[in-house]
């Protein structure tokens, strides 16, 4: 299974829609800011499921929640978009939060600085940064998990 992750793309759809068509992915991610670039792209890709969480400019009224736990492939994956971690001023919020759910993969956005790594524990944590300059590409297969960063 193939999942792109974008984040903060601030109006810039150019590079999702490139990096979909590239890499034909079974599922798509967006961790926020801003969530109408991801509702325009999935227009687009009506048969592609996207999964999005809103971001610190996504505004404060909105009814989709700013955490989510969801199951593909198998592994467990925590997303939000980082602000309510603070992870500006260190990760080890989200990395708890990841802990306490038993999650696979960590995923986030808001410091627009990628990020990826893998901790002794084995689990993934994971920041494509802006979408006007990079994304990550998540691979399952068989029970293991690749994890990439790319550039647009």
């Amino acid at each position: 299974m193939k999942i792109l992750v974008f984040s903060d793309s601030h109006r810039s759809h150019s590079g999702m829609y490139a990096a979909i068509d590239r890499h034909q992915p079974q599922q798509v991610i967006h961790l926020g800011d801003i969530m109408p670039d991801a509702e325009e792209v999935a227009e687009h890709y009506p048969q592609l499921p996207f999964c999005m969480v809103p971001g610190n400019c996504d505004g404060w009224v909105l009814s989709t929640p700013v955490k989510k736990q969801i199951t593909l492939g198998g592994k467990s994956i925590l997303l939000s978009h980082g602000h309510h971690w603070g992870v500006k001023s260190g990760y080890d919020a989200a990395i708890a939060d990841a802990r306490a759910v038993g999650a696979d993969i960590l995923l986030f956005g808001h410091t627009h600085i990628p990020l990826l790594e893998q901790l002794e524990d084995g689990l993934w944590m994971m920041n494509p940064g802006p979408a006007s300059s990079s994304y990550g590409l998540i691979e399952i297969e068989d029970g293991r998990v690749s994890c990439t960063l790319l550039n647009v």
